[in-house]
């Protein structure tokens, strides 16, 4: 296989609109930031002033840490290498499985911890938001993610912030789980109560027809060779916020639709679920993608790991226009803005063993790319 570094990049020509595909060529340049041996990260946000965070999931790579930083030139655990080694006898004070991290308006790294090493049941009391303030690089809060918002089936996935919203603000949490019902957690941060919100509703939930082609093969369980294929069935995932706090937006791994929903309703604990249900729009069909981003504009950022592109959502048209296609895309799993930039991490996920007959076809380093947008991230505070 060519290495995917000395590819160039593609620039498409200009098309006519289409709902599922995207709408326009407006390519740049794809740029490698940082890349990484060892352990498959899949999370990324980057602060103001440049500086890079992320993450690696307990997903069999067994890494020594969950979160770190990038600094001069290498990933160092953040903040220290004690709170990365999981302690059984301290689940709230140590991380176990990290599948997100998000900078916030008040200058907090926020950890989301699933709590489930291996898409298992959640260790007890390990499942978590959790605080780092980055001036100090002190831990400041701990929010507990319990029953009966968490449930034996859930891996919190990905979070967006508005604390405008109450006493501290409120988290909005997707739940990807793979044997459950997918569904939007939403966390008062004052009081640290989570309720569960639009659990198994269709737009939470992975698309049993789905199936997505990526270098010629349909992406499916395969966990050994002579083993008969199964569906991957992934549940709500990406998740993006409107400058104004207003909509959440949010979509399952498996699947090419994309909803909305107000967030007052999410918020509002007399609204029911039918009530709720009802205010969810379908926004149409997009590329298959796994994160999302958003800037200060209203758009809506993500990737497309069929096409090895990065794409963009225009709310008022509900047209997607193509911002690049690169070889180098090689799953585009989180975005991130920052100073005019979108950040994502490629780390090849579909090359993972349990799609591969066992044969884990991943070509190290890992990178962090940055496509230059001209935006500015949504920090509600």
């Amino acid at each position: 296989m060519k290495h995917p570094h000395l590819c160039a990049v593609a620039l498409l020509a200009l098309s006519a609109f289409a709902p599922a595909l995207p709408q326009a060529a407006d390519a740049r340049g794809v740029e490698v930031v940082a890349r990484m041996n060892g352990p498959m990260p899949t999370g990324i946000t980057v602060a103001t002033g440049g500086r890079i965070f992320v993450n690696y999931p307990q997903w069999g790579d067994r890494p020594a840490w969950a979160v770190a930083e990038l600094k001069d030139g290498k990933f160092v655990p953040y903040p220290d290498a004690a709170t990365n080694r999981f302690d059984p006898a301290h689940p709230g004070a140590t991380f176990s499985s990290v599948q997100s991290v998000v900078v916030d308006g008040a200058g907090r790294l926020w950890v989301l911890d699933t709590g489930a090493p291996g898409f298992g049941a959640p260790i007890p009391g390990a499942a978590k938001l959790v605080a780092i303030d980055l001036a100090s690089g002190k831990i400041v809060r701990t929010i507990p993610v319990t029953a009966p918002a968490l449930l034996k089936t859930t891996y919190l996935n990905d979070v967006r912030f508005d604390l405008r919203q109450g006493k501290a603000g409120v988290a909005y949490i997707t739940d990807s789980s793979i044997s459950g019902p997918g569904g939007i957690i939403v966390v008062d941060l004052a009081s640290g109560k989570a309720t569960r919100r639009l659990s198994g509703h269709v737009s939470t939930s992975p698309d049993p027809d789905f199936r997505a082609t990526i270098e010629g093969r349909t992406l499916m369980n395969r966990p050994a060779p002579g083993t008969e294929p199964s569906a991957w069935n992934v549940a709500s995932d990406g998740i993006a916020i409107s400058p104004d706090g207003e909509t959440l937006y949010y979509c399952a791994l498996t699947s090419r639709h994309f909803y909305s929903v107000p967030t007052r309703l999410l918020r509002d604990h007399s609204v029911s679920e039918a009530e709720l249900e009802a205010h969810v729009t379908d926004l149409g069909l997009k590329g298959p993608s796994d994160g999302l981003s958003e800037d200060t504009r209203g758009y809506i950022y993500a990737g497309d790991f069929e096409k090895n592109e990065i794409n963009r959502f225009d709310p008022a048209s509900g047209r997607w226009t193509t911002l690049a296609q690169d070889d180098r895309i090689l799953w585009p799993d989180t975005l991130s803005i920052s100073d005019g930039w979108l950040y994502f991490t490629a780390n090849q996920l579909y090359r993972q063993a349990g799609f591969n007959e066992g044969k884990d076809l991943r070509q190290q380093p890992y990178e962090v790319l940055r496509l230059r947008v001209g935006a500015e991230p949504v920090l509600l505070k």
